[in-house]
């Protein structure tokens, strides 16, 4: 077995990690009115200078900003778009245990990229680590996918076909300069697959009119328009999972109504699931990974401290490796450790355990 010199990396993870006290007390203030803009930014920047070094202490060779500039994993790059604004929760049970529940995606105006959304935080992460810095965006279908056509105004987009269209090209656009800003690693969390083999959430998408089937391959064609004009030596990845809000979740069941389709229409180089539960399903739909694409397992929870067995974790790769080729496998977190500013109910502590975990099963499974 090998190590990997480039990104998908054999101990890898998703992205987000736990914000630190003094980083929720900056942000408090700032929303307060208590300190300047400027002020929580340099407090994020010594934040994510700590954050790298921990990640590069634990042996880790892809390296995020912990998403510490964020407050959700996904709204806050959408909201950089003009026309997108957000709404009301859709209601209260999504996440299952939690009585807060996330906004939804609300497309009021013509969507647009009229400024860079993120690329400052990209270039400000890649100054730091000599290593890969790895970048992550939520996939295009989080601006569908909660709310559907409800949430996208029929004023400005009577044809769903042209709300795709400038929802791609804006995409386009920002992943266009974050790879001019030499991001190569490109993660788009596109978790909304996973959700589509829910039996209730299928059931409550066909009551508002959509087909799941057909959803699940409306979003892969779109996140292949939003990545199609990325260099080649730019690796995409693809996170999926069934949710990851304070140590709670929203959907269950495991990938096979949508495995075949998708694993072969989207265009990326390298699939992250979430295999931490037995509400992940089985191995079994691994095998309609096509052969040119990796597969991350992520078989460690970022939802408890419980540390899991390096015995366990080594049986249950050589299990996907019954469905896949071993050399196609790497190890992460199912999730990460905070998707929002919330963070799940764990320690940091708790977490450089976990990924020093992934680094150390990682080497024992290839070397």
């Amino acid at each position: 077995m090998t190590a990997r010199a480039k990104p998908p990396f054999r101990a890898d993870h998703v992205g987000s990690l736990l914000r630190p006290a003094v980083l929720h007390e900056a942000r408090g203030k700032a929303a307060r009115g208590e300190i300047s803009a400027a002020a929580l930014a340099a407090e994020e920047d010594r934040c994510i200078r700590e954050v790298v070094a921990l990640q590069e202490g634990i042996g880790l060779q892809g390296i995020t900003d912990g998403e510490f500039r964020r407050t959700w994993w996904h709204f806050d790059f959408l909201s950089g778009f003009d026309g997108f604004e957000l709404g009301a929760p859709l209601d209260k049970g999504t996440f299952q245990g939690s009585d807060e529940q996330p906004p939804r995606a609300m497309i009021t105006g013509k969507l647009g990229r009229s400024r860079p959304v993120m690329v400052d935080h990209f270039a400000y992460l890649n100054g730091l680590t000599e290593r890969t810095a790895k970048f992550t965006v939520p996939g295009p279908s989080m601006a569908h996918f909660r709310a559907g056509r409800e949430g996208i105004s029929e004023a400005v987009y009577p044809d769903l076909a042209e709300f795709w269209a400038d929802l791609t090209a804006a995409y386009r656009a920002e992943l266009g300069d974050l790879a001019a800003q030499g991001c190569r690693y490109l993660q788009l969390d596109d978790i909304s697959y996973a959700y589509l083999c829910d039996d209730d959430i299928r059931a409550n998408l066909k009551s508002r009119g959509d087909d799941a089937d057909e959803l699940a391959l409306t979003y892969a064609n779109a996140l292949n328009d939003a990545i199609r004009d990325l260099p080649d030596d730019v690796t995409t990845a693809m996170h999926m999972c069934r949710g990851n809000f304070q140590s709670t979740w929203a959907a269950q069941g495991g990938y096979e109504p949508v495995a075949e389709r998708v694993f072969n229409t989207v265009n990326i180089d390298a699939l992250f699931m979430e295999y931490d539960s037995e509400r992940a399903g089985g191995f079994e739909p691994l095998r309609f990974v096509p052969k040119d694409k990796f597969v991350v397992l992520g078989l460690v929870t970022t939802k408890t401290p419980e540390l899991e067995a390096k015995d366990t974790l080594k049986r249950r790769i050589d299990e996907a490796a019954q469905f896949i080729d071993l050399e196609r496998l790497c190890l992460s977190p199912q999730c990460g450790f905070s998707s929002t500013h919330h963070g799940n109910k764990i320690t940091v502590e708790d977490e450089m355990a976990k990924l020093r975990l992934v680094v150390e099963v990682a080497e024992d499974v290839w070397g």
